[in-house]
């Protein structure tokens, strides 16, 4: 049985757990490793810790906040940020890190999805797909990089298929549109990736009912579901948004 996970997002800046609004207008809301570690204990499957100036900022992600939170949780940590290279991922494997979250980079430097799936195997490596609704694309999403700040002038579904062919083992992608609206996913963008992709999708961006959870699973196809207001702002418990999705018919560890 393929279990459908939630995954609370910790977006970091200057090692402070913080949260916006369509990437903008953050606030801090709290301690990241406080967090990981309270996270991990209610039950989250995993947990994507996301350094979100690393890249804007052209340096290295925060390896020691990253340290500390990998010895603070008990579940796999995905970590992104930052990473440009195959050092990069190797530094972060080796403090304990599941899986590295590959974005910017993907887009300046394909190649090196290829070859850090070749060295480190696919199930080590997400591919994050920043996305903004435009006409301009026969999909109607364009892929957005530089946390956002950047259109890239690719078309979602096409890169979407092109990293599922480079070896990317998941897929993260998230909607600029509703980033923290607590509005619901962008469930035509979701649908047109898992629809295109064989490989895992985790819908990110626009959770804020626990509908939102249900609706993006079933109708968009997710595999995993990124939820970053609705847990921080104490909307609800990993436990209650278990029981509601396992009420419906939905594989979930509980």
């Amino acid at each position: 049985m393929t279990y459908r996970r939630i995954i609370p997002c910790l977006d970091v800046k200057d090692g402070r757990l913080v949260k916006g609004v369509n990437f903008f207008n953050l606030k801090d809301v709290g301690d990241p490793v406080e967090s990981a570690a309270a996270y991990s204990a209610a039950g989250a499957d995993e947990l994507v810790f996301l350094d979100i100036t690393a890249t804007t900022e052209k340096r290295k992600i925060l390896l020691a906040t990253v340290e500390k939170t990998v010895a603070a949780v008990t579940i796999p940590l995905t970590v992104g940020g930052g990473i440009s290279a195959l050092e990069d991922i190797r530094e972060l494997l080796a403090l304990g890190v599941a899986r590295v979250v590959i974005n910017t980079a993907a887009v300046l430097n394909p190649e090196l999805i290829r070859r850090a799936a070749v060295e480190f195997g696919s199930e080590k490596i997400v591919v994050a797909i920043d996305t903004r609704r435009s006409a301009a694309m026969p999909s109607g999403f364009e892929v957005m990089i530089r946390g956002c700040k950047e259109a890239a002038g690719i078309d979602v579904v096409e890169w979407a298929k092109k990293m599922e062919g480079l070896g990317a083992g998941a897929l993260l992608p998230t909607s600029m549109d509703r980033d923290g609206s607590q509005e619901g996913y962008d469930l035509p963008m979701l649908r047109a990736v898992t629809q295109a992709v064989k490989i895992p999708v985790i819908a990110s961006g626009g959770a804020g009912k626990l509908e939102h959870l249900y609706e993006a699973i079933v109708e968009g196809g997710a595999d995993g579901v990124l939820v970053a207001s609705i847990v921080h702002y104490g909307k609800y418990t990993i436990r209650q948004m278990k029981e509601y999705l396992a009420e419906r018919g939905i594989p979930v560890r509980l």
